[in-house]
C-alpha cells in the first residue's frame, strides 16, 4: 500500500484506514465480533494500520479494543480517537476512559471532535503529549460549514493533523482546506468519503468505464477512494466498514498506481454523467 508522511515527524503512514462510527457500535454477538475480527486481520494484510474512533461512537472504542488486544498484532496499528465533552475535566475524564476501553497505554492520535471546545481541549492535548501519553494531536469536523474554522486553527494553533470530509461528490474541500494542510505541514485524515453510502446509490446498476482497471480500479468503492487519494495532501482515508470482502476492496484502492490530474477530471466527467 502506498505510504504517506506525517509532516510533523516524518513517521509514514498507509494512504488507507478504518472507521469506526456505526460499525464498531456492536454487542456481544459472537458472529458480528469475528466479522470485525477479520475486517481488521484483513486490514493488516493488506499494510493498512490507521484505526480512527470515538467516544461519540457508542461502544466503537471498547469493541476495537476487545478485538484488537486477542491479535498478536495489536501493536502494528495506529490508533486514534477523539475528546467529545466540554470542559478541562469532563475532557480528562473522557480521554482517560477512552485509553481504558481501547487497552492503550499510548495513543497515537488524540482529535477534538468536530471542534467541540477546542481551546480547551487543545491545552491538555499539548500537555499529555509532552507527558508522552498521545504521540500527535488534531482537530475534526464532517461538514463542509466547518471548514473555514479548520483552516482558521491551522493557521493559529501548532496542530499535527486535521480531519474532515472529502469525497468524489462533495469537494469543498478542494477551494482551499486541502492546500491550506499541506502549507501548514498538517497530516490529512478524510471521513465521509462515501457520503454515508449515497455515491453508492448514485452509481447502482452503473458499469465502471474501461479505462478505470488500467489504474487498478475494479469496484466503484476503489474509483472513489482513488480519486480522494491522487490529492497530495491527503494523507489517510478512513472508510468504515463491517464487511471483510469490502475492507480487501478498499484496501487495495491504496496500491499504485493513481490517477493524475486529467484522470481525475474524466473520473468526474463519469460521475456527472450518471
Amino acid at each position: 500500500m502506498l505510504q504517506r508522511i506525517i509532516p510533523s515527524s516524518g513517521e509514514s503512514l498507509p494512504v488507507i484506514g478504518l472507521g469506526t462510527w456505526q460499525q464498531f457500535d456492536i454487542g456481544a454477538s459472537a458472529q458480528e465480533r469475528q466479522q470485525l475480527t477479520e475486517v481488521l486481520t484483513q486490514m493488516a494484510t493488506h499494510g493498512s494500520r490507521v484505526i480512527d474512533s470515538s467516544p461519540m461512537y457508542g461502544r466503537a472504542e471498547a469493541v476495537v479494543g476487545d478485538l484488537t488486544s486477542h491479535l498478536l498484532i495489536a501493536d502494528d496499528f495506529f490508533y486514534a480517537t477523539k475528546v467529545w465533552t466540554t470542559g478541562k475535566a469532563s475532557g480528562l475524564q473522557q480521554i482517560n476512559s477512552s485509553f481504558q476501553k481501547m487497552r492503550r497505554q499510548t495513543m497515537d492520535l488524540l482529535q477534538i471532535h468536530n471542534l467541540v471546545d477546542w481551546q480547551t481541549h487543545l491545552r491538555t492535548l499539548r500537555q499529555l503529549k509532552e507527558e508522552g501519553r498521545i504521540r500527535y494531536i488534531g482537530i475534526t469536523h464532517y461538514h463542509r460549514s466547518a471548514h473555514a474554522q479548520l483552516e482558521q486553527v491551522m493557521h493559529e494553533e501548532p496542530i499535527d493533523f486535521v480531519q474532515f470530509n472529502y469525497s468524489i461528490q462533495e469537494r469543498h474541500a478542494e477551494q482551499s482546506l486541502l492546500s491550506t494542510a499541506q502549507a501548514r505541514g498538517v497530516a490529512v485524515l478524510i471521513n465521509e468519503p462515501f457520503e454515508t453510502g449515497t455515491l453508492f446509490k448514485r452509481v447502482k446498476g452503473k458499469s465502471l468505464p474501461a479505462w478505470a482497471e488500467d489504474y487498478g480500479i475494479n469496484s466503484w468503492s476503489q474509483f472513489f477512494l482513488k480519486y480522494i487519494i491522487a490529492h497530495p495532501a491527503v494523507t489517510c482515508v478512513i472508510p468504515g466498514t463491517s464487511n471483510p470482502k469490502n475492507a480487501v476492496e478498499n484496501m487495495e484502492a491504496g496500491n499504485d498506481p493513481l490517477p493524475d490530474e486529467a484522470i481525475c477530471r474524466k473520473m468526474l466527467q463519469v460521475l456527472e454523467k450518471l
